[in-house]
């Protein structure tokens, strides 16, 4: 007699697809500004180096031009990551003992859903476009006929 199989039937792809999966969520259209505070000859700094790195790409950054992200080398601190939202909120990521996906995932967590819903945005463009071309649209044809031989 066997022991019937439990659990997945794939492994994981490993920590560099989990990344890259946490980094298309990523939306800074709520943020206005990220702090990344550390001193950079203290152990444990390669989360904050990494965030810093994947914060500043041009596919995140392009999410939220108007976002600032500000780099602070204090002597003797300990690695944070500072998060102003739009809504007023401050985030505070101490980052010392943290993995990047780990950082990546709170952040996920907390800031997509106030991201606007792109379905609202659409809708609105949409109406603008249709109630503006309203009367334009289906005018009548100006000019002389073609004439055709018989």
């Amino acid at each position: 007699m066997s022991v019937p199989f439990s659990g997945g039937f794939s492994r994981s792809a490993g920590i560099y697809s989990a990344i890259g999966k946490q980094l298309k969520s990523v939306n800074l259209k709520p943020v206005k500004q990220v702090v990344f505070k550390f001193d950079p000859f203290r152990p444990n700094v390669k989360t904050i180096r990494d965030c810093m790195f994947l914060f500043s790409c041009e596919k995140i950054v392009s999410t939220n031009p108007r976002c600032v992200l500000k780099t602070d080398i204090a002597d003797n601190c300990e690695p944070t990551i500072s998060i102003t939202l739009d809504v007023g909120k401050n985030l505070l990521f101490k980052t010392e003992n943290l993995d990047t996906l780990e950082v990546l995932q709170e952040f996920n967590k907390i800031v997509v859903p106030l991201v606007p819903k792109e379905e609202e945005i659409v809708g609105k463009v949409a109406g603008k476009i249709a109630a503006g071309a309203g009367g334009k649209a289906g005018g009548k044809i100006t000019g002389k006929p073609k004439q055709t031989r018989k």
